[in-house]
């Protein structure tokens, strides 16, 4: 009896530790921060990369100190010091660039304005070493050019599908749907989606029950964090896409 009641319980901790998508939990260092990078370029997309920085930042563990309270360190990191003008005209002072930036374990990549060598570079070199790289919205452009979605599955903001599927041959393209996580390469839809896909990464990280204290910090009532599947305004984007 004693041995099913433990069995019972190892099964009942997997089931809470692991994301119902299935995706592999990610380690939690047992000293220091993850660190979390935000790729900046004018026209940067403010909610693309704002809505997983408020994501990351809310993110509260148990622990005895401020710092491990609050496990994640977030950072941005662009071509150069100089200022970044993104969307809405927002002046922002990267904290790193390329040459100089720590290593990340997670890495997220809004929606940018072109592509930069600078950039794809940086982004093939870090996320061989980091947990996970992310996109949002035509973020997925930026991954797709650095040949990291390559024979992967891939989303993007759906006035854009078309054309990323013209452009990227290689990757297979998902419609329909919040975010798409590979394991170590993860894409979002566009714009609030990003808030989704960093809620599954936390999940991944400490589990569906820190996901979900979060989100509801956050006064996020979606949860198509969990599995990525689009739960609502499905009819719209549909019609959408059609008239594109």
């Amino acid at each position: 009896m004693n041995r099913l009641l433990n069995f019972a319980s190892i099964a009942l901790a997997l089931l809470i530790a692991t994301p119902v998508d299935g995706s592999e939990s990610f380690p939690v260092p047992a000293k220091g921060k993850i660190r979390v990078a935000i790729a900046l370029a004018p026209g940067a997309q403010m909610i693309d990369f704002a809505g997983p920085w408020e994501v990351f930042q809310d993110v509260h563990v148990s622990g005895e100190t401020h710092s491990e309270i609050m496990p994640f360190e977030l950072f941005t990191v662009a071509a150069t010091r100089e200022a970044v003008r993104i969307t809405g005209g927002m002046r922002v002072l990267p904290d790193y660039t390329f040459d100089d930036a720590p290593q990340p374990d997670v890495i997220v990549v809004p929606a940018l304005r072109g592509s930069d060598e600078l950039l794809l570079a940086w982004l093939r070199r870090a996320s061989v070493d980091a947990d996970i790289t992310m996109s949002v919205c035509t973020g997925a452009f930026q991954l797709g050019a650095a040949g990291l979605l390559d024979g992967l599955r891939a989303t993007t903001h759906h006035r854009f599908l078309n054309a990323f599927e013209e452009s990227y041959e290689k990757v297979e393209l998902e419609r329909n749907v919040r975010w798409v996580d590979n394991g170590s390469i993860a894409t979002a839809a566009g714009l609030t989606s990003g808030i989704d896909l960093a809620l599954h990464i936390v999940a991944r990280y400490f589990g569906d029950d820190v996901a979900l204290q979060t989100a509801e910090y956050m006064e996020h009532d979606s949860s198509d964090w969990r599995t990525g599947e689009r739960t609502t305004n499905v009819e719209s984007k549909e019609r959408a896409q059609v008239a594109l």
